[in-house]
């Protein structure tokens, strides 16, 4: 019955990358995290559980690289999550390395015809726990205990680097986002879940490796991290994961980009509000137009966190159609788009002699812009003059 567990998130995984990667590419991301978590939990099953030869042999050192995705895939899905440009830059891919490297130092192992890989598996994990395989460069042992530190390390990096930004969002904005509080709270669940998994890994591989030779308050090393004690606690950790996910269905249903407060909904009408459908990949530039326009007499480039992800959600559209729509069809961007919408917004409203009632601050937050200067400037770029003197010469 374990087993069940880690094949339901292999499935949830393929519904997060089929049904809502399209949607928003951070949740390809959070499908693959969560994808390589699962298949770690049956590579120990099949290691440890399974009894067949077979599958020890196949599950002993193949997916090692696997634990040194993990921590990369976590940085990257809560960094795509916050950032109004998603896309990956040449930097990002330099997360990779280690598990490059993992995947070429356990070629002596992965190299060998599968019946000595059966028997070495066989022979390391029920019989002489002795981890010498002969790898390249580093030995077993090595690999064993610095893919937990790596985990913890990205899992800490990726809450300092959401911290960092909400920070930068209060000082600029001076408010954070809606949807601030959700985020932060299953941001810091995952990490919290991964260092847990990763810490309690690490004592164990110490363990095997150097036996009861450390202490932790005065307890052996072998008493707290047990192998009874390992597997039950990272079985509950790996299954809470995977339970924690439907208890978040903004992050389940794809619905994870910054948005402004709206009223509470029960849970029935939030569930509605936030499941994506799927549209077909072809989408008719005309009847996306009509689509667009009337999406558009709702005003959602007023909203200060209106991104291209959230277009894409609200309209069950791609974001490489929309994407490809602006650069193509309107040789423009979407931030320049938005940002002529905004402007012509603000000039209705002037034009309007709504300048009698708001200052040009409170105008400028009204159509969605983070600051006054932002504002100015934008206006000034479009128009060729200052806010205050379009008023005058409305005057």
């Amino acid at each position: 019955m374990a087993i069940l567990a880690p094949l339901f998130g292999i499935f949830t995984s393929f519904i997060l990358i089929y049904y809502l990667s399209s949607l928003n590419r951070s949740n390809i991301f959070l499908a693959l995290f969560f994808l390589c978590c699962n298949l770690v939990v049956l590579v120990y099953f099949g290691l440890h559980f399974s009894k067949n030869i077979f599958w020890e042999g196949f599950c002993f050192v193949h997916w090692l690289p696997l634990s040194y995705l993990l921590g990369p895939l976590l940085f990257l899905y809560v960094k795509t999550t916050i950032s109004d440009n998603n896309k990956l830059n040449k930097w990002d891919w330099l997360h990779l390395i280690p598990a490059i490297l993992c995947l070429i130092a356990t070629l002596p192992y992965t190299t060998l015809p599968f019946k000595d890989k059966m028997e070495t598996a066989h022979r390391i994990v029920n019989i002489t726990n002795d981890y010498r395989v002969g790898f390249f460069v580093v030995d077993f042992e090595f690999i064993l205990i610095s893919r937990s530190l790596h985990i913890i390390f990205y899992s800490i990096l990726s809450f300092v680097y959401f911290k960092w930004i909400t920070n930068n969002t209060l000082k600029t904005n001076k408010t954070l986002p809606s949807n601030h509080k959700v985020l932060n709270k299953w941001f810091f669940i995952l990490c919290f879940i991964q260092i847990v998994i990763a810490s309690n890994t690490l004592g164990n591989m110490l363990v095997v490796v150097y036996g009861h030779n450390f202490t932790i308050f005065g307890l052996r090393g072998d008493q707290i991290f047990s192998d009874d004690h390992f597997f039950g606690l990272n079985g509950i950790a790996f299954f809470a994961q995977n339970f924690f996910l439907f208890l978040f269905p903004k992050i389940l249903y794809g619905n994870i980009s910054y948005s402004e407060a709206v009223a509470k909904e029960n849970i029935i009408e939030e569930i509605k509000s936030n499941l994506p459908k799927k549209n077909k990949s072809a989408v008719n530039v005309e009847e996306f137009e009509n689509t667009l326009n009337e999406y558009l007499i709702q005003q959602p480039f007023t909203k200060k966190e209106f991104t291209l992800s959230q277009m894409s959600f609200d309209l069950k559209i791609p974001e490489r159609f929309l994407s490809t729509y602006f650069n193509i069809e309107l040789d423009t961007t979407f931030s320049e788009w938005r940002k002529n919408l905004r402007i012509d917004y603000v000039c209705m409203l002037l034009e309007q002699g709504e300048s009698k009632n708001l200052t040009i601050e409170a105008i400028s937050a009204n159509a969605g812009f983070a600051s006054r200067s932002k504002f100015i400037d934008a206006f000034k770029e479009r128009k060729g003059v200052t806010p205050s003197a379009f008023i005058k010469s409305l005057g």
